[in-house]
């Protein structure tokens, strides 16, 4: 039977449309002819039998439903898109894993010792992800997060703990470099990570210490936000103590407070069941944790 699939032409142009809301901008974006985009868009309405557009005197908006068909095709693009990219680079005949990974520990830790990982013998793809998800709905091999350890439907392997330790630019302590009382800590601007919102206040109790101003301050998405945030003298961050190496070696930050504590966190690899035994995988998470526990690495 005949497939009454559009065609792809018509399905890229109505996407941009959708997306800008302007035909103007979509034939900009796929350098086409605004005309050449309206016609296309019209000959999908006109297979569809709906209205995807209303023609308005400061140009076009969505229609429900064709906000709704948007968000549909949007996706399929991008995974037909995604599965092209990834049968051209396979033709490399390399293994290919598509690797999850939280976006700080991957610029961190994990890039830098990709290169010692079976070089010019597999290909990694690493893609971020902030919170679990469900692999099915991915195309993903495995993934590394920070968490307590717990996936459902998936097996875990510890790679790296955590350890907390409070940081920020010289110029913010007085005398420059001298470390403070966490009284004293409490006072000066606290950046928050979106991701942990209680973590200041966690950090304060394990002290023994209330403090009133623990939930205040900026609030960034990713640790490496919160770095930057803390070199440019913005505040004081909580991150792990291994993310900021360099930048305390290089005297960019320093260590606000002697304390540190364990996070109650830690970073796992992640694989769904069923997959644990896969020889590629396994040795990727054995290499994982070899790397954490070698401390010249």
């Amino acid at each position: 039977m005949k497939r009454r699939i559009p065609s792809t032409a018509a399905l890229v142009a109505f996407d941009a449309s959708a997306r800008h809301e302007s035909f103007t901008r979509a034939a900009e974006e796929l350098a086409l002819t605004q005309s050449a985009v309206c016609r296309q868009v019209a000959g999908l309405e006109g297979m569809l039998g709906v209205k995807l557009f209303r023609r308005t005197r400061r140009g076009v908006k969505l229609t429900d439903e064709g906000r709704s068909y948007a968000g549909r095709i949007g996706e399929r693009l991008d995974a037909l898109e995604r599965d092209t990219l990834e049968l051209m680079a396979g033709a490399s005949g390399l293994p290919v894993i598509d690797l999850a990974v939280v976006p700080t520990f991957g610029t961190r830790w994990l890039l830098p010792r990709l290169p010692q990982f079976m070089p010019g013998a597999v290909q990694i793809n690493l893609h971020t992800r902030t919170r679990p998800f469900l692999f099915d709905d991915t195309h993903f091999d495995a993934a590394i997060y920070a968490g307590d350890g717990h996936w459902p439907g998936c097996i875990t392997r510890k790679v790296l703990a955590e350890r907390l330790i409070a940081v920020c630019s010289p110029a913010l302590l007085f005398p420059q470099d001298t470390p403070i009382t966490l009284d004293r800590l409490s006072h000066l601007p606290l950046l928050q990570q979106t991701t942990r919102p209680h973590a200041w206040r966690r950090w304060f109790e394990a002290a023994g210490l209330a403090c009133e101003g623990d939930l205040r301050g900026p609030r960034y998405e990713q640790f490496s936000m919160s770095v930057q945030a803390a070199v440019l003298g913005l505040g004081v961050a909580l991150v792990p103590d291994f993310l900021v190496a360099d930048e305390l070696a290089q005297g960019r930050l320093c260590q606000a407070v002697p304390q540190a504590h364990d996070s109650d966190r830690a970073y796992y690899f992640v694989v769904p069941e069923g997959r644990e035994h896969e020889p590629l995988l396994v040795r990727f998470g054995r290499w994982l944790a070899d790397s954490a526990a070698d401390p010249t690495l």
